[in-house]
């Protein structure tokens, strides 16, 4: 018996098989035929050795299947984490966001308000000063007033005492 290489493939060892099957000579009234023992046997130790090649050779690529599937399936997880992380962070921002927009238009109502009431304490003031001027303007003009009356009063009697000339003069000044 010559084997010819531990590793040849099975599917060659097969077909190898099935042309031993062919050159097979039938046996007459059978379905049996004659096969050549040695080539025969030869098959079926390549074969013996061939197989658990293999189903090494298949083991190993379930093996690295599965590794790969379990790389595959930890990246996608690692995937979906970041995404599911960055999904937070995106909805935390909104928030965050949301709340600054919120505090944001509260300040600027506060602004406005602070800002009106500023403004009509100012007018309010401003009112008061006013008005106060008003009435010392109106205590100057009475006093202003009276000291022309006096002046004028004054002068009357001066002019009374006085020649008429004085008199048409003092008459002159008070009707302009």
């Amino acid at each position: 018996m010559s084997h010819y290489g531990a590793k040849m493939d099975i599917l060659q060892l097969i077909d190898r098989l099935e042309e031993l099957f062919n050159e097979a000579k039938a046996v007459p009234f059978t379905h049996n035929v004659l096969v050549d023992e040695d080539r025969m046997l030869e098959l079926i130790d390549q074969m013996r050795i061939a197989i658990p090649e293999e189903v090494k050779k298949a083991q190993q690529v379930m093996a690295q299947r599965d590794r790969v599937m379990a790389q595959a399936q930890e990246e996608a997880n690692r995937t979906l984490q970041i995404s599911r992380d960055k999904a937070d962070q995106l909805v935390q921002k909104d928030i965050i966001m949301g709340e600054a927009q919120r505090r944001a238009e509260q300040i600027v109502n506060q602004a406005r308000a602070e800002a009106e009431n500023t403004r009509a304490d100012a007018d309010n003031y401003v009112i008061d000063t006013l008005m106060q001027l008003q009435d010392q303007i109106a205590k100057l003009s009475g006093q202003v007033s009276n000291g022309v009356r006096m002046v004028q009063e004054d002068q009357m009697r001066k002019a009374s005492s006085t020649p008429s000339s004085i008199s048409a003069t003092v008459t002159e000044k008070v009707e302009k």
